[in-house]
């Protein structure tokens, strides 16, 4: 008991050195828990809200599947944002803690590849091709955090389009901007002129993404791991996990969507409102952009064949 007691005791300095350093009284705290009721796993991650998102514009079973694997989506990505971030503002950035998060970000970008199986898969092409048309212009084009972990990845030079980039090295943030790479993926094939879904995106998260631009400009994670010193015991590991991240991202990623959009789209112009007027066929084969976030850990062969070993395999391909 006396031990019991030494340890409560030990705590409540703790507690009282905590609140002394806010002015406030912690038996005024103490007391507020005599209030305070018990937490429900439902309260804490507001189960009845979170289903209560799912909200279809029509009457279709199988877009409640695409609603859901979206908003799954963007959580993923929250969670990557949130690791990139702590890498990007660690002041004492160790080679060791970026090498962790990087994996944790690998590992939430792996599910999220593996998953995609649901939308490529796991829909009725006759219900989506319905109620696709039904959300015009909406895109997953327009995920705004699809963009930001882009950006605070690389230097900004990187993600301008391909053609581009060796002009417009020494170009501001807002003029690299105008030229990214995904502008041309939501453009009109006959006219040339942005889509409405491009305008409505630019229009809502512009100004954030030339202002995460400016953020990142010295601490996204190419910059960040140039900093670190090249003779450190993790780097090779390192090396691999950035590796393995600029294929997630560069690679696999957009190839689940361009397997997905050529299962119910059928490579056909026609069919072009269905993706939010987003000409896909441009805008998601790798080996067009040849974007690579981390150009000093590929050969230039594999610069060369961006992409090709990942469509092989997801085809069941070989290189003969």
């Amino acid at each position: 008991m006396e031990e019991k007691n030494a340890a409560l005791m030990a705590q409540l300095e703790k507690l009282q050195a905590k609140y002394q350093a806010t002015g406030q009284d912690i038996i005024s705290y103490l007391e507020g828990l005599y209030y305070t009721d018990f937490l429900n796993y439902w309260d804490y991650v507001h189960t009845d809200t979170l289903l209560s998102l799912q909200i279809p514009r029509t009457s279709l079973p199988d877009e409640q599947i695409f609603i859901i694997y979206h908003q799954i989506t963007e959580l993923y990505f929250k969670l990557i944002l949130s690791e990139v971030n702590q890498i990007a503002d660690k002041a004492d950035l160790t080679t060791e803690f970026m090498l962790e998060r990087v994996e944790r970000i690998n590992r939430y970008w792996e599910i999220l590849v593996q998953s995609f199986v649901v939308m490529v898969n796991g829909m009725e092409t006759e219900q989506f091709m319905k109620f696709r048309m039904a959300l015009l212009p909406a895109s997953g084009f327009q995920s705004a955090q699809y963009r930001l972990i882009e950006i605070a990845a690389t230097d900004f030079i990187n993600l301008v389009t391909k053609d581009l980039r060796p002009t417009m090295k020494q170009a501001s943030i807002e003029q690299m901007y105008e030229h990214i790479y995904w502008k041309e993926g939501a453009t009109e094939i006959a006219t040339g002129q942005k889509t409405l879904t491009l305008v409505r995106f630019e229009e809502k998260y512009g100004a954030q993404f030339i202002a995460q631009g400016h953020a990142f400009l010295s601490k996204n994670l190419r910059k960040r791991y140039l900093s670190l010193p090249a003779d450190s015991e993790k780097m090779p590991a390192l090396h691999q996990a950035l590796r393995e991240f600029d294929t997630f991202v560069n690679v696999k990623w957009p190839l689940a969507h361009l397997r997905s959009a050529g299962r119910y789209l059928q490579r056909n112009v026609d069919v072009l409102a269905a993706t939010g007027g987003t000409n896909w066929q441009k805008y998601l084969p790798p080996r067009f952009q040849k974007r690579i976030f981390f150009p000093e850990l590929w050969s230039e062969e594999d610069v060369e064949n961006w992409g090709k070993a990942a469509v092989l395999d997801a085809y069941g391909m070989s290189e003969k």
